[in-house]
């Protein structure tokens, strides 16, 4: 522990969060019978591996020799057997637990409101399959040739920063819509944003006599029935504005939806339907291209967060690494938000590897120091070079030429 004149380290800063939230975990008594590295403890050893990347167990364990890290966690050593088992006992409540409340508390700081008066809150819902061995995780089922676990997530969104507001792991060969009214946002105001992996009409009538509001693709080959023509801008990006019914006369939605055709960033025509009828179609299509934000996260995870390949091989070791995966991102939003940084997220975590073990108040004035570019070399202008010599050997001055450390350019 550090005394009160020792500046805070940005590893505390890092992870004082989840001290913040250590009270909730005495009551399930997640650490009952340990004798070594308690939840938290071990939860900070894994969110510094996915920083660092580390690929194998015995990475993680050789990581207590360094004596910054081992006083930091105050853990002196831990096996790379020790960290498996540690990884598959570890309760899914306890994870579960801390990332929920990781996420309200960094919601908090964000300061999710609203995006605009207009807009409310959206709400973005997509999965990211990662394939696995089949050899060695035959429970997480997805095809016959290989195996795969899905991680389904659903984003708050405000302008830039979008967070994990909730998180589904599964076996990846189930359709992502048997997760939808998992991920689905319930409460009024809120404005659900999916694929069109999440189609299913049953639902989107349910979702239209519950006023749960919602903006998604339509399939190519989706049979639609169009009651009429809705007001267009000639002039816009919309090119088609119906009111529509979707399905076949046996198998029809009993409630009108709005169809848009619109064109995406690379000029790609897409159709969107919705059954919000306050927002503009330019709204509505500007709303649907914020679900790029949830691919531009997926790629940050798996890139970043070491989830293309897993420590362990249990379903509940996978599970936790994704969880933990996901605190740690909450963390790095967090630090970002008390640093008070505007910048990208990687530039955080880079500079984490170098400075996590000095003052916080030193890694903000490293974060914010200006890095200088160099001009590269000087361009020789050789005409210049030769005009001036020229006029040197006329006016008869040209016996410094034979100087050669003589530069025409700079006498």
């Amino acid at each position: 522990m550090q005394g009160k004149d020792t500046p805070k380290s940005t590893f505390l800063q890092l992870f004082e969060p989840i001290f913040r939230n250590s009270e909730s975990l005495k009551n399930m008594e997640a650490d009952k019978y340990l004798k070594k590295l308690n939840t938290l403890q071990f939860i900070q050893m894994m969110a510094c591996s996915q920083l660092e990347q580390h690929k194998s167990l015995r990475e993680i364990s050789s990581k207590f020799n360094d004596e910054r890290f081992s006083q930091a966690i105050n853990v002196k050593s831990f096996s790379s057997s020790q960290v498996s088992r540690r990884l598959r006992s570890l309760p899914l409540e306890a994870t579960q637990l801390l990332l929920k409340n990781l996420i309200r508390e960094t919601g908090k700081k964000i300061g999710f409101s609203k995006i605009s008066s207009k807009l409310g809150r959206i709400h973005l819902i997509d999965s990211t399959t990662i394939s696995l061995c089949i050899s060695q995780y035959a429970w997480a089922e997805f095809r016959k040739t290989k195996a795969g676990v899905k991680l389904h997530v659903r984003l708050k969104f405000e302008k830039d920063d979008a967070i994990p507001d909730k998180a589904i792991i599964t076996p990846a060969k189930p359709a992502d819509k048997t997760q939808m009214d998992n991920l689905v946002v319930e409460e009024k105001g809120a404005l659900n944003v999916f694929d069109r992996g999440y189609l299913d009409y049953e639902k989107f009538d349910d979702y239209c006599e519950n006023g749960i509001e919602f903006v998604t693709r339509l399939k190519k080959n989706a049979i639609v029935k169009v009651i009429k023509e809705l007001p267009l801008d000639q002039e816009g990006v919309i090119q088609k504005h119906q009111l529509i019914y979707l399905g076949t006369s046996t198998k029809k939605m009993k409630h009108p939806l709005r169809l848009i055709e619109t064109e995406d960033t690379q000029g790609r025509k897409i159709v969107i339907v919705s059954n919000n009828f306050e927002f503009t179609p330019e709204e509505l299509g500007d709303i649907y291209r914020y679900r790029w934000q949830i691919e531009l996260f997926f790629k940050w995870i798996k890139q970043h967060m070491h989830v293309k390949k897993f420590y362990g091989l249990s379903d509940q070791a996978v599970e936790n690494q994704l969880l933990i995966a996901l605190m740690t991102y909450c963390l790095l939003m967090l630090l970002k938000q008390e640093a008070r940084f505007n910048d990208s997220l990687l530039e955080i975590q880079r500079l984490l590897k170098a400075c996590l073990y000095e003052p916080f108040s030193s890694f903000c004035r490293k974060l914010f120091r200006k890095t200088r570019f160099s001009k590269g070399r000087r361009k020789l202008d050789h005409e210049l070079v030769y005009k001036i010599t020229v006029r040197q050997v006329i006016a008869g001055e040209a016996d410094h030429l034979d100087d050669l450390t003589y530069d025409p350019l700079f006498d």
